[in-house]
């Protein structure tokens, strides 16, 4: 019999929705073999644990799945928080110099291990990575993921127009490049590849036609990209493809949509764009620290939800400024507010786990503490700094100390980040 290891504390997940939840004022999670065993009240499920489990305490503490960062480009860590530019002039000025070094796979090496280190210190066990165009980026990428035993995608970027020679492929080079990356990465441990165009201006009709024919070949792959995040490439797109309806159509007619499709942004899509989103069971990644600081809009999430759109979070760095789930939450919160709806509690976790992994078609894998899903956890800390443990003991409801956690924490309140059931040491890696 296999030895089992239980985590006590206050813990929450979801079961279907942020309205079905679990709530455990003094639960217990029990881990077999990196996998969840059960979940439930501490008390109960302690009379049926074998007496020699080991028990890990965790008081003043809060235990969750493991955040889910739906949109990120990992090439871009050493471009963040930098000054003044919005998303085309963003691309030309940081964007495409800095992938320019992915053609070097030590550099690539270095930057991924630095990036997976700084998602994990931050609660990040899930996410959805862009490489750069340079098939070595995915394998950095892949190798640093998989030493760490993380559930990642990744993919190499698909460009072959609108950008600098030295980042540029074709049509038929993106397809082969990213056939042999399937071939190599997808399925291998927890590894799951992305066809990944950076969006629709950078790509031809001919090369879009190609990430159709990957996603055809290989049915179980993931795809990702972006749409309507800015209204200048709003317009550039109309302007390229004057044959399509609308953004979303130029990915639909080359049949992109799907149930592990997702857009990052879609900030500026139409009603009509949202409905055939929900009724491919595509998904949209809702980036809102890097949406404020690249100055691209507000996303409507309450029409996104009324429609019926998946949806995630992402942090997008480094268009966003920082790698936390828990600052994406506090901005989304203050971008409904501006547009007058407000984004409680239970849907921000919901949206950082469970939402985010039903977004990437990950949720019979991930999410959530259901029986047999892999034991990705974080435990967050109510006392991590003096204003959080001071505002927490004013609240007397599970909702309301939620709220005030999500809205007060960062990284500091990630006392611990759990992958497959073994604590994650957090690391110090230099760039320079």
């Amino acid at each position: 019999m296999t030895s089992l290891i239980a985590h006590r504390g206050e813990i929450i997940h979801f079961l279907t929705n942020d309205k079905d939840f679990e709530y455990f004022k003094d639960g217990l999670l029990v881990i077999e073999e990196g996998h969840i065993h059960s979940v439930g009240n501490a008390e109960e499920l302690l009379k049926k644990t074998p007496q020699n489990t080991k028990i890990i305490e965790h008081p003043n503490s809060l235990i969750t799945p493991g955040f889910v960062d739906t949109h990120v480009h990992y090439p871009q860590c050493e471009i963040i928080a930098s000054y003044g530019k919005q998303l085309l002039e963003w691309l030309e000025t940081y964007t495409f110099p800095a992938e320019k070094k992915f053609k070097d796979p030590e550099y690539a090496s270095k930057i991924a291990s630095f990036f997976l280190d700084q998602l994990l210190t931050n609660g990040t066990t899930t996410a959805m990575v862009f490489g750069t165009v340079h098939p070595q980026s995915v394998d950095a990428f892949f190798i640093e993921a998989q030493r760490r035993k993380l559930r990642m995608i990744c993919g190499k970027v698909m460009m072959d127009r609108n950008a600098p020679d030295a980042l540029l492929d074709t049509a038929e080079t993106s397809y082969t490049e990213s056939r042999d990356l399937i071939e190599k990465w997808h399925n291998k441990g927890r590894l799951r590849y992305a066809v990944t165009p950076r969006f629709a201006p950078t790509s031809t009709d001919e090369q879009l036609a190609q990430a159709g024919r990957l996603l055809h070949e290989y049915p179980d792959v993931h795809f990702q990209t972006h749409i309507s995040e800015n209204k200048k490439e709003c317009e550039w797109v109309a302007e390229l493809f004057p044959e399509r309806d609308n953004y979303l159509d130029v990915y639909d007619h080359h049949q992109l949509l799907g149930k592990r499709s997702v857009f990052a942004h879609g900030i500026h899509l139409e009603d009509s764009e949202f409905k055939r989103l929900a009724e491919t069971d595509s998904a949209l990644a809702f980036c809102p620290a890097s949406n404020l600081f690249i100055g691209s809009g507000l996303f409507n999430l309450h029409k996104a939800n009324h429609f019926g759109v998946k949806i995630g979070l992402g942090t997008d760095v480094a268009g966003g400024d920082s790698f936390s789930i828990l600052k994406a939450i506090n901005e989304a919160y203050k971008i409904q507010q501006l547009q007058g709806n407000s984004l409680s509690a239970f849907e921000s976790l919901y949206l950082a786990t469970l939402g985010g992994a039903k977004a990437l078609d990950l949720h019979d894998k991930i999410g959530n503490f259901e029986k047999g899903k892999e034991a990705d956890f974080v435990v967050l800390d109510y006392h991590a700094t003096d204003l959080m443990k001071f505002k927490l003991e004013q609240c007397d409801s599970i909702e309301e100390r939620l709220f005030s956690l999500l809205m007060l924490a960062d990284d500091r309140a990630i006392k611990q980040t759990y992958i497959l059931g073994d604590l994650y040491t957090h690391a110090k890696v230099s760039i320079g």
